[in-house]
């Protein structure tokens, strides 16, 4: 049986990480599929370097506004099938999912809106949670085992925060936002990483401003969800740290697969 490395990272801009240390990242870990966020380019706009890595595949989704959002997947393994939305284009345009269906699963890379800006857009996020939702609740009706990475935009517990009663009031921690992780979850699905960590002051995303990430004042907001489904082929679950380039450090799961009749990259 084969053990699938699947890693997300927000990485606040492609072509800056990619100065930063991403290719020797890729060659070190060598992921079987690496998710990323915030790619703030459109696919035209992709340079070749950042298109053709070796031994991998790229896919794009990015948005009609120029350095704004934006999510991109490098696979070893080609997908069965690829699609960039949800079908409902006030969501679609801004670039934000790819879904990407293997044999033994369906994954989702998605980049979660910002309430933080106005009414409007925690009104939009929440919107965009509930498409997401009806969208893989099709998915379970169907029996698919189903992969979410991404940053969610939301720090779920006060465990998922370093100052929880500071941030009570603000978009990413607002009890709305919250609740609906927890109706997510109960609607059958894992988090990963708090399946084998329950500890405190384990954080993805730290301001750069305040030079957060030097005193560990961070939230975690960037997860990995399984399906019930999956939870027998789940072996860890970690969140890398010591990953530097982003604003966001790199998250992963290893998962069993059983298949291997793979159609890898050449």
């Amino acid at each position: 049986m084969n053990k699938l490395r699947i890693l997300s990272w927000n990485v606040n801009g492609l072509r800056s990480i990619a100065k930063k240390g991403l290719f020797e990242f890729i060659e070190n870990d060598s992921p079987d599929i690496l998710c990323i966020q915030e790619t703030k380019i459109r696919s035209e706009d992709v340079p070749l370097e950042l298109k053709e890595i070796q031994n991998y595949a790229s896919y794009f989704s990015s948005p009609k506004r120029k350095g704004y959002s934006g999510v991109c997947v490098y696979t070893k393994e080609k997908p069965l099938s690829i699609k960039t939305g949800f079908g409902v284009d006030i969501f679609d345009v801004e670039g934000r999912t790819l879904i990407l269906e293997y044999p033994e699963f369906t994954l989702f890379n998605i980049y979660f809106p910002n309430g933080k800006m106005s009414k409007e857009r925690l009104q939009y996020k929440l919107d965009f949670y509930n498409i997401f939702l009806d969208y893989v609740k099709d998915l379970q009706a169907q029996d698919k085992g189903i992969i979410v990475c991404g940053d969610v935009n939301t720090a779920h517990k006060e465990i998922d925060i370093a100052r929880p009663k500071e941030n009570a009031g603000i978009s990413g921690f607002l009890p709305e936002e919250r609740a609906w992780i927890d109706k997510f979850i109960e609607s059958g699905f894992i988090d990963t990483f708090r399946y084998f960590n329950k500890e405190p002051n384990n954080y993805s995303w730290w301001d750069y401003k305040s030079k957060a990430r030097d005193r560990n004042v961070g939230w975690r907001i960037d997860y990995f969800y399984i399906s019930n489904n999956l939870v027998e082929s789940l072996s860890s679950a970690f969140i890398l740290k010591n990953i530097f380039g982003s604003d966001h450090c790199p998250i992963g799961i290893e998962i069993s697969s059983k298949n291997d009749k793979k159609k890898h990259i050449n």
